[in-house]
C-alpha cells in the first residue's frame, strides 16, 4: 500500500474512531471517492492497535482502577473498580456475539454508500434528539447493570456502517440521563474490549494467511493513528466540557445529504 494511502487511512481511523461520527463509514467513503487500494489484514491489525494503545493510555487511571478492583475481587473483596470492569464485559457480550454469527452479512450486505448515508443521517438526528431530552444527572459512580445491558445492546447497531459505535453508544447513556462528558467517557473505555476484540479477530486472520509480516508501513500506520486517537480523544472530551454536539450532528446531516445524492445520482 503507498504511503500516502496510509497516511489518509491511519489518520481517518485515529481521528473517528472515539467521535460520534462513524469511522468505518469515512473510511468505506474515502476508499472510494480516492479510489484507495483495499486495506491489507496488517494495516488493520496496526491502525487498531494504535487507536487501542491512545484510548488505553488517556485512560490508564480507570484501567488501573478496574484492575485493582478486579485484584480485589478476586481475593473476596468489594471494589468499586471491579464493578465498572464488569459492566464493561457485560456491554460487551452483545456487540461480539453479533459481530460473530452477523460477520458475512454485515461485509457483504451493509456496507453500500446508500446505507451509510442513511445511517449516518438517522443516527446523528437521533444523537440530537438523546442529546436534547436525555437529563444530566448521572455519573459513570451510578452505572448499573441494567443501563450497562442497555448501552451493550445499543454498540450492536454499530456493526451497520454509518452508525458510529461512539455516537450509538453515547446516545444510549444520554437518553438514560447521563452527563454529556460521562456517557462520552464510559463509551471511550467501552471501546477498548472492542478494539481489541476485533484487532484479535483481525490479527488471527492474518496468522492464519500466513503472512503476518509487521511492515514499516504498518508501524507507520499503528503511530500515525494512535497520534490522531489520542488528540481526538482528548479534544472531543475538552470539547463536552463546554458545549454538546451539535457539531457533529450538522456534520452528519452535511456527510449523509452529500453521500445520499452521490448514491441516487445527483452527481
Amino acid at each position: 500500500m503507498p504511503l500516502f494511502e496510509i497516511f489518509v487511512l491511519a489518520a481517518i481511523q485515529g481521528f473517528t474512531e472515539f467521535l460520534p461520527v462513524s469511522s468505518s463509514g469515512h473510511l468505506r467513503v474515502v476508499s472510494d471517492i480516492m479510489g484507495l487500494s483495499e486495506n491489507t489484514l496488517v494495516m488493520d491489525v496496526a491502525v487498531h492497535v494504535g487507536t487501542l494503545f491512545a484510548v488505553a493510555l488517556y485512560f490508564w487511571r480507570d484501567l488501573f482502577f478496574m484492575i485493582s478492583g478486579v485484584a480485589s475481587a478476586a481475593r473476596g473483596r468489594r471494589h468499586d473498580g471491579g464493578k465498572l470492569a464488569g459492566y464493561l464485559i457485560i456491554a460487551t457480550i452483545p456487540v461480539a456475539a453479533a459481530g460473530y454469527f452477523g460477520q458475512s452479512l454485515i461485509e457483504n450486505s451493509l456496507r453500500t454508500i446508500e446505507i451509510v448515508g442513511w445511517t449516518t443521517i438517522g443516527f446523528g438526528l437521533l444523537l440530537f434528539v438523546a442529546d436534547r431530552t436525555g437529563m444530566k444527572i448521572l455519573k459513570l459512580d451510578h452505572m448499573n447493570l441494567p443501563n450497562a445491558v442497555v448501552i451493550g445492546l445499543a454498540q450492536m447497531l454499530a456493526l451497520v456502517p454509518g452508525t458510529s459505535r461512539s455516537g450509538i453508544t453515547i446516545t444510549a447513556a444520554r437518553f438514560l440521563g447521563y452527563e454529556r462528558t460521562e456517557a462520552a467517557r464510559f463509551s471511550m473505555l467501552l471501546s477498548i474490549p472492542a478494539i481489541a476484540g476485533a484487532g484479535l479477530l483481525i490479527g488471527m486472520r492474518v496468522i492464519e494467511s500466513g503472512d503476518p509480516v509487521l511492515t514499516r508501513g504498518a508501524l507507520i500506520a499503528a503511530g500515525l493513528s494512535f497520534i490522531t486517537a489520542l488528540a481526538a480523544i482528548a479534544l472531543f472530551l475538552r470539547w463536552l466540557r463546554f458545549a454538546g454536539f451539535g457539531p457533529f450532528v450538522v456534520y452528519r446531516l452535511a456527510l449523509g445529504g452529500l453521500l445520499l445524492a452521490w448514491a441516487y445520482g445527483a452527481f
